[in-house]
């Protein structure tokens, strides 16, 4: 986020770079840069002779070269943007030729998603000398609530750290989904709220007490009753609550629990950085390390690959994956 910011402010600045590499695995940021070189970099009388779209399944490095080397038609600048030019993958490197000596009325923006060009390459080093060389890594699932709550925050929302966690729950680490909720969020709550659970199960559909993060906790706390009434909800909602979805996550978290045993030092701040989790949830961590001991918990690991084969159909032909999964609580919590 922080590298994003700064190629925008340089450019607000009056900063312009002749070339801006946008690469990497995640596509939010390539989009965000991208889209605001588009909106901001030339005035609106300019962009009509001056700024051009190209997309890499339907051109070539050589026209984008050819096209770079123009002059702006009565104007300082002209901007050339190549959208998905991950398609060039093959042909890219002949960019280096231009890159060398780049055309200095030209800003030539290239957004190479999902992939990226190797750092030995003559290219990278091409570009990082006269240009910009931008990677947008994809986030880290623990990594995301965070970047939920400084998005909401530099815009005057905050989240409760519950909220936050059941919005990546629910969309994953797919950061353009999430932005989307988000948006819809803020158009529909007045800014300095802060978006709680509620509000997230009445504008987006996620139920605050059914859903994977509360399961998590009720079988951390050993609570029977309500781990099963979110499992039956389960079992009667498969489409929304996917089996292999509950089963990771649990993986996941049993694995933490597991890892919160072998800690050493136990003070918060420690068991947080370790366990990569919001400080916030700490005391659950502790909690559920109590309730489950470490043999308990190797024992619970195993279950949870036995019903992940299951589940795939070995070794349990036409079970029912609600039943399964009822199944598997029922071993974790005896």
């Amino acid at each position: 986020m922080e590298d994003a910011i700064q190629i925008v402010t340089s450019i607000k600045n009056g900063q312009v770079k002749p070339i801006y590499f946008l690469m990497g695995e995640e596509p939010y940021y390539i989009d965000k840069i991208a889209n605001y070189i588009e909106d901001q970099l030339l005035p609106e009388e300019e962009k009509g002779f001056n700024q051009m779209v190209m997309y890499g399944r339907d051109t070539s490095v050589d026209e984008i070269i050819s096209n770079s080397k123009r002059y702006p038609m009565m104007a300082e600048r002209q901007l050339i943007i190549v959208k998905e030019a991950q398609d060039l993958s093959r042909t890219i490197e002949k960019l280096e030729a231009y890159s060398d000596n780049p055309q200095p009325t030209t800003t030539l923006v290239v957004c190479y998603k999902y992939k990226k060009i190797d750092k030995r390459k003559k290219l990278y080093k091409s570009v990082a000398k006269t240009g910009v060389i931008f990677e947008s890594k994809r986030l880290y699932e623990n990594q995301v609530a965070d970047w939920i709550q400084k998005t909401l925050k530099s815009s005057g929302y905050a989240i409760s750290p519950k909220a936050s966690q059941m919005l990546v729950e629910f969309l994953g680490t797919d950061l353009s989904k999430i932005d989307n909720e988000l948006q819809k969020l803020q158009l529909i709550a007045p800014k300095g709220t802060n978006i709680s659970p509620e509000l997230i199960e009445e504008n987006i559909g996620i139920s605050k007490d059914f859903n994977n993060f509360e399961l998590r906790k009720a079988i951390g706390m050993r609570d029977t009753v309500k781990a099963h009434r979110i499992i039956n909800y389960f079992a009667q909602n498969t489409k929304d609550n996917p089996m292999v979805v509950t089963v990771s996550l649990l993986f996941g978290y049993f694995s933490q629990i597991l890892q919160y045993h072998g800690i050493a030092d136990k003070s918060k701040a420690n068991v947080a950085k370790v366990l990569k989790v919001n400080p916030y949830f700490v005391g659950d961590y502790v909690l559920a390390a109590k309730n489950y001991p470490m043999k308990k918990v190797s024992q619970i690991i195993t279950y949870l690959r036995e019903t992940d084969v299951k589940s795939k159909g070995v070794g349990a032909t036409n079970i029912p994956a609600g039943d399964l999964l009822k199944e598997l609580v029922v071993k974790i919590m005896n």
